[in-house]
């Protein structure tokens, strides 16, 4: 290969799913595969996973309807729900389920007339403050929400941790006091479906809010949502997760290089040596950081050796040594083995493994292995 590639291994991802099964197994299964599957691509993953998992979310109307134009047939929710100016009809006819989450949404639907009932889900706000209903009014919006004849009941409810990620956070304990409160509220409880919180960082940390339905994001792809450190569990291997994607390249050409010379745009480095630096077919067009700090590492044949100078367009340059016997050709691991794994690389960054995931571009080709 002689571009910049996103290697996705499908047997990783079927082992993650097994596995956050076994965590939670009483509960159904979430795929979320928004941003285009955090960049692993949603269409073969979707098609790989419709016989595994139980739903897939997704965040906007346009991501549902492509799932359901390739032929999944799992149900299928919009997590930030549909948009005042969506087309709601599309919702029924693609069979899509969606979030309600504001007091627009619910007038909206109580305004129209739709051929048949829509499947919702109703968005509490328990301490993230971003989507749903407070729990001072919830319970009012959702005897309305109830009343309305455009949606099917039962109605599922759920909402979203704001800091699963933090293990000693309070947070996540009065989160889920105030679900379980506007649970108990509802006087009604057979028009209160099934229930969901947890996100990775709840079904790897906090296995009391697992409940109905988990909805594995990040930790799906086999990358841990907690901040890395050096000491204690980092990374999703330390979970038993399998990091599903390799992001990977070609070395272009070996050049010399001299002691005091720098390189590339900006001159921001300067050798302290005669070495040898290798051409990497890879750039923030492909969405690696260009703003990558400095002595940022990669994987050459066997070892770990640094980026130098500015990430360009095209083209990342990398210090190879004096010694090295790497050559045109040679593959470059950005990140995904063992000895490189993403969540050392954000860390490093300044950046999430979120971010890092979800900003790589279509230049950078999907390639399945397994």
């Amino acid at each position: 290969m002689s571009i910049a590639t996103i290697e996705v291994s499908l047997g990783a991802l079927c082992h993650n799913v097994a596995l956050l099964k076994q965590l939670s197994p009483a509960s159904q299964v979430m795929a979320i595969v928004k941003a285009n599957a955090y960049s692993h691509g949603k269409e073969k993953l979707a098609s790989v996973l419709d016989d595994r998992v139980d739903y897939f979310g997704v965040a906007r109307l346009e991501e549902g309807i492509e799932l359901r134009k390739i032929g999944v047939k799992s149900p299928i929710l919009l997590l930030e729900g549909f948009f005042l100016h969506d087309n709601i009809q599309l919702l029924l006819d693609y069979e899509l389920e969606t979030v309600i989450h504001c007091p627009e949404q619910l007038a909206k639907l109580t305004e129209i007339a739709l051929p048949t009932s829509l499947k919702v889900w109703f968005k509490l706000d328990t301490g993230m403050h971003r989507l749903g209903f407070r729990c001072d009014n919830a319970l009012s919006y959702f005897t309305q929400l109830a009343q309305c004849q455009a949606i099917q009941k039962p109605i599922n409810v759920m909402s979203h941790f704001s800091s699963a990620d933090v293990l000693n956070s309070e947070q996540t304990l009065q989160q889920l006091a105030k679900f379980d409160q506007f649970i108990d509220s509802v006087a009604d409880c057979s028009i209160v479906g099934k229930q969901s919180i947890a996100a990775s960082g709840g079904i790897l940390a906090w296995p009391a809010s697992h409940r109905d339905i988990i909805r594995p994001g990040i930790a799906l792809y086999g990358v841990s949502p907690f901040n890395y450190n050096e000491e204690g569990k980092a990374t999703g291997v330390d979970f038993g997760l399998q990091p599903a994607m390799t992001l990977k390249s070609e070395i272009i050409t070996v050049r010399e290089h001299k002691k005091g010379e720098s390189v590339g745009y900006g001159l921001i480095w300067q050798s302290a040596r005669d070495t040898l630096l290798g051409v990497v077919a890879m750039g923030y067009g492909d969405g690696y950081p260009r703003d990558i700090l400095p002595d940022t590492q990669v994987w050459v044949n066997g070892r770990l050796v640094p980026i130098v100078g500015r990430v360009a367009m095209d083209m990342i340059l990398i210090d190879l040594g004096p010694d090295t016997q790497v050559q045109a050709g040679d593959e470059v691991v950005f990140w995904g083995n063992e000895s490189l794994p993403v969540e050392k690389i954000a860390a490093h960054s300044g950046m999430s493994a979120y971010e890092l995931l979800t900003r790589l571009t279509e230049r950078a080709k999907l390639h399945y292995v397994d």
